[in-house]
C-alpha cells in the first residue's frame, strides 16, 4: 500500500495565492541535494456517483475552462470549508448541483487527481436511495452550474463510454470504473461513509 514518506522540507513559500488554490514552491531534501518544487496546495474535493434503482448513474455536462471543454462528470465539489465532513460536503453538492438528497452513502474510493503537480485528494462517495429536494430548498445555479445538462446513464453505458475515450473527467472516470467494479463484488469493496482518510489535506 502507499505510505506517508515526507522529504525534509528547508524553506516554503507561496508562488501565487490563488480564490480556490494556491501556487506553492517548497525546497526539499530528496538524497542528493535540495531541489525545487512547485505545485499546488489544494483543499481537496469530493465527488458522488449516483446510482438510481435501475442501476442508472447521474452525470452532468459542466464547462471546464482550462481544457475548453464540455466534460461529463458525476456532482462534485471543493472541500473548502474548514473541518467540514467529506460525507456532508457530498450531500451539499447533490443537493446543489442535481436536486437530490440520498439516504445510502458509502465510500468507493480514494485517489490523488495529479500528484506530480497537485496535493488535492479526492474521495469518491456512491450515494443511493433518492428522493428529489424539494421545490422550495432548491439552490439557484449560477456561473458554470447555470447551464448544466444533466443526464441519468446506465452504468454500464457510462463504463464503456470511459473505456471508448470519451469522458475524461478523472472522478468519473475513476468513480465509474470503481462502482462497476464495487458492484461486480457485490457491494462488498464498499467502506462507511466516514472511514479515515489520512491523505486529505489537514487529516
Amino acid at each position: 500500500m502507499d505510505s506517508l514518506a515526507p522529504r525534509p522540507v528547508s524553506e516554503t513559500s507561496v508562488v501565487h495565492a490563488g480564490r480556490v488554490f494556491d501556487l506553492r514552491s517548497d525546497v526539499v531534501e530528496l538524497g542528493d541535494g535540495p531541489v525545487t518544487r512547485e505545485y499546488l496546495d489544494h483543499p481537496g474535493a469530493v465527488a458522488v456517483v449516483v446510482l438510481d434503482d435501475d442501476d442508472r448513474v447521474l452525470l452532468l455536462r459542466q464547462y471546464r475552462h482550462p481544457v475548453r471543454r464540455e466534460l461529463w462528470e458525476p456532482p462534485a465539489g471543493l472541500l473548502d470549508v474548514d473541518g467540514e465532513d467529506a460525507q456532508l460536503a457530498g450531500a451539499r453538492e447533490l443537493a446543489e448541483e442535481a436536486d437530490l438528497r440520498a439516504a445510502r452513502w458509502d465510500v468507493l474510493v480514494d485517489y490523488y487527481t495529479t500528484p506530480g503537480g497537485s496535493n488535492e485528494a479526492l474521495r469518491v462517495f456512491l450515494a443511493r436511495d433518492l428522493a428529489p429536494v424539494p421545490d422550495g430548498e432548491r439552490f439557484a445555479r449560477e456561473a458554470e452550474e447555470l447551464d448544466m445538462e444533466l443526464r441519468w446513464v446506465p452504468l454500464d453505458d457510462a463504463v464503456a463510454a470511459v473505456l471508448r475515450g470519451d469522458v475524461h473527467n478523472p472522478s468519473a472516470v475513476v468513480g465509474l470504473l470503481a462502482a462497476s467494479a464495487a458492484r461486480a463484488a457485490g457491494w462488498s469493496t464498499l467502506r462507511p461513509a466516514d472511514a479515515p482518510w489520512p491523505e486529505r489535506r489537514g487529516g
